[in-house]
């Protein structure tokens, strides 16, 4: 995609790399999304940055007053995350828009990486769509973090946590406090334009964020 240009974009240059987390570094909250988007992300180098779904997400966490502005066109203009950062299980643009197990497995070391060096302070992560879910429980086993989940019927081990909008499960991190996981739909145009996902629900989740973690909730910065 970063030689196949979007006609909108055909003049401008393309990131067409891995694409790394950005944002606070003793975050206590993070972000997971999916992959960087082919247009988006992918084009500028940084995450949900020059697309839709960024334009959805960076509102709410302005809003939160969790980012300096309500958008973000590019990795140059001036975007600041305050208390949040935000990474992708899947580090490359995808086919299709849809991450391969080899893909989700290669870049699943950095992933993990860059949760273990925000540990200290990370409080609650929020989880946009199953995927993200997903990769975020595997991730907290790799890491010997066991979700607090009852057992199924007849099972002896716990079952694993399922994605909902809303849903939450604590995260007991040994010699620690527990994480919260969080989970929302995806700020995906197929949610937000359907109406599956609106603002005021993007916001209240949020606003549980901030109650997870202890943290006061404020307004919009600026």
């Amino acid at each position: 995609m970063a030689v196949e240009k979007r006609r909108a974009f055909a003049g401008q240059p393309y990131w067409g790399r891995p694409v790394p987390g950005w944002g606070d570094e003793q975050a206590w909250l993070l972000v997971v999304g999916l992959a960087p988007a082919a247009h988006g992300g992918n084009r500028t180098g940084r995450i949900f940055t020059g697309d839709r779904s960024g334009d959805w997400l960076f509102a709410a966490l302005h809003r939160a007053g969790l980012a300096t502005r309500r958008d973000s066109v590019d990795a140059a203009d001036g975007q600041r995350l305050v208390g949040a950062r935000m990474a992708a299980p899947v580090r490359c643009a995808p086919p299709a828009n849809k991450p391969t197990p080899r893909e989700r497995d290669a870049c699943a070391p950095w992933f993990d990486r860059e949760v273990t060096l925000l540990e200290p302070s990370l409080r609650v992560v929020l989880a946009l769509g199953a995927f993200a879910w997903e990769a975020m429980l595997s991730a907290a086993a790799r890491l010997g973090w066991t979700p607090a989940a009852a057992p199924a019927a007849g099972a002896t081990a716990p079952r694993r946590p399922r994605f909902a909008h809303g849903a939450s499960v604590a995260l007991p991190r040994p010699g620690g406090p527990s994480l919260t996981l969080l989970a929302t739909y995806h700020v995906s145009q197929q949610n937000t334009f359907t109406g599956k996902l609106t603002e005021r629900m993007l916001d209240d989740v949020l606003a549980e964020a901030y109650a997870a973690a202890g943290v006061p909730g404020v307004g919009a910065i600026g």
